[in-house]
């Protein structure tokens, strides 16, 4: 599926990012669109976001009134983006009507526990500049600008700290020094690993995106406790080749080295062996 991440913390469920295919893996492991409070997007290719509408209409459908709106934060233009989709005249206002004017999906709404008349979804919608800082419940997310498509894309990668670690995620990203002060000392870096070193097919394809021995480079330059790579493409996924990777990354950075899989639960404190039996 596409790019899509989880943090748990306290009370919040904190979503980065949401691609096509990134919220059945949500229902898979369990959790459900009521329950997240937080939407981070890194950009607006579509493998980060195409998942966004769903994320929101299902957690304001089932949600009957009952939940906050949805927070959300993310590079410009994300309010003309979320004002295309969900207001008047946008792509899902003929749904968001009839949900919100036909007795059908009224009685449904007042099964969920809905009172009152039924109001459409308003998310509320920060655009984040870089090194803006989002403070919540014992946790704070800060905005980096990353080397991603630009000028026609504004690109962040997000650091999330609390009292139990840290968590940084590149979104997608080339080599780049602001990645290094982000990620510096954190316990979790997630990273795109697109391509293997070398085998580039433009200068520009190089500058936005990254290869595994640049990201071993990072991850030892910003002393990361632990590297996941993902944003893996089919060059890398293949028997064999996966392990070439690991071992070669594994002679420049020397943490700890995890291959991402969908649905795959990273500890914070690092990978610990479970007990012979």
């Amino acid at each position: 599926m596409c790019s899509g991440y989880v943090v748990e913390t306290g009370d919040d469920i904190l979503v980065f990012d949401h691609g096509f295919g990134a919220h059945h893996r949500l229902l898979e492991i369990g959790i459900a669109p009521t329950k997240v409070t937080h939407f981070f997007c890194s950009h607006l290719h579509y493998d980060h976001m195409g998942d966004y509408p769903r994320l929101l209409l299902t957690r304001w459908d089932q949600g009957a009134g009952r939940i906050p709106e949805l927070k959300v934060y993310g590079p410009p233009p994300l309010k003309k983006v979320t004002r295309a989709l969900f207001e008047e005249g946008g792509a899902f206002w003929p749904d968001l009507v009839a949900r919100t004017e036909h007795m059908c999906s009224i009685s449904l709404y007042q099964a969920r526990g809905g009172t009152g008349d039924r109001k459409k979804p308003a998310p509320v919608v920060t655009e984040m500049r870089p090194n803006d800082v989002i403070e919540g419940n014992g946790w704070t997310v800060k905005a980096a600008g990353v080397a991603h498509f630009g000028p026609q894309l504004i690109s962040y990668g997000f650091r999330f700290d609390s009292p139990e670690g840290s968590f940084v995620y590149s979104g997608d990203s080339g080599p780049c020094a602001s990645m290094e002060r982000l990620a510096e000392g954190c316990d979790v870096l997630v990273h795109m690993c697109h391509y293997l070193s070398g085998t580039q097919l433009c200068p520009e394809f190089a500058e936005s995106c990254m290869g595994h021995r640049e990201l071993a480079e990072l991850g030892r330059k910003s002393g990361v406790k632990t590297l996941v790579i993902s944003h893996v493409t089919e060059q890398i996924d293949q028997p064999g080749v996966r392990e070439r990777v690991l071992r070669e990354m594994g002679e420049i950075y020397k943490g700890n080295l995890v291959f991402g899989e969908d649905r795959m639960e990273v500890p914070v404190k690092g990978p610990a062996a479970a007990k012979l039996l």
